[in-house]
């Protein structure tokens, strides 16, 4: 659709111009298995910082524990640093080795 705009020398014709606006790119948030961190430590990690309902978070737990790895929410980049963030502080902070990485969601 073209807009006019008066000028003083009569009225130009304007075009609008097109712009291809992408949706950013999305990350999915994994937990990692290891061999100490407590199964009941990654329940209270998934209800309290992805905010999942006790029977999904049992769900990721034993896919992280079964398959080595799970998915725990896909965000925008700047989230998803933030998730791994806190997941790490939160471990370390109960003396777990419980790593949490990101990655591009495919």
């Amino acid at each position: 659709m073209a807009a006019h705009r008066k000028t003083q020398e009569g009225t130009a014709l304007l075009e609008r111009e097109s712009v291809d606006i992408r949706p950013p790119p999305l990350y999915q948030v994994l937990l990692l298995n290891d061999d100490f961190t407590p199964m009941a430590f990654v329940i209270q990690v998934l209800e309290s910082i992805f905010r999942m309902d006790h029977e999904k978070a049992m769900r990721i737990m034993l896919e992280v524990h079964t398959a080595g790895r799970g998915i725990c929410g896909i965000y925008t980049r700047d989230i998803a640093a933030s998730k791994v963030e806190q997941v790490v502080n939160l471990a370390r902070e109960h003396q777990h080795p419980l790593a949490c990485v990101m990655e591009e969601a495919p």
